[in-house]
């Protein structure tokens, strides 16, 4: 099992630059993929970002592909996500998730954490 605890939300101004860790525990760390989503109000949840157990292979969502950065260390049981040229519809709560597979379904991912709140003002 794992349990994911994301950190490093917060309110900046568009433009600005943020950088979220998810700390994971449990041995079984560095034999999952990880991935971040996000949930903008009144909309469904979606994908940002994955990175594979060896960091290898990164996938990222067109919207934001070129300004966000997954990583991942497997030394701190960690993966980071920043967040670049921030735009106000980058305003949600990201999430990071731990599965088998990395990718865009969400569905291939076993645990959650509880999310980080992202506010961008414009």
């Amino acid at each position: 099992q794992a349990q994911l605890v994301e950190s490093g939300g917060g309110l900046v101004q568009a433009g600005d630059s943020l950088r979220l860790s998810c700390a994971a525990s449990g041995r079984t760390f560095r034999r999952l993929s990880m991935g971040w989503f996000r949930q903008a109000p009144g909309k469904e949840r979606e994908f940002v970002a994955a990175i594979s157990v060896s960091a290898g292979s990164t996938y990222y969502a067109d919207s934001v592909k070129g300004r966000f950065i997954i990583s991942r260390d497997n030394i701190k049981n960690t993966v980071y996500l920043q967040l670049n040229s921030l735009k106000p519809e980058d305003t949600a709560v990201y999430y990071c998730a731990a599965g088998t597979v990395g990718s865009a379904n969400e569905r291939h991912y076993d645990y959650w954490g509880q999310g980080t709140q992202v506010t961008v003002s414009s």
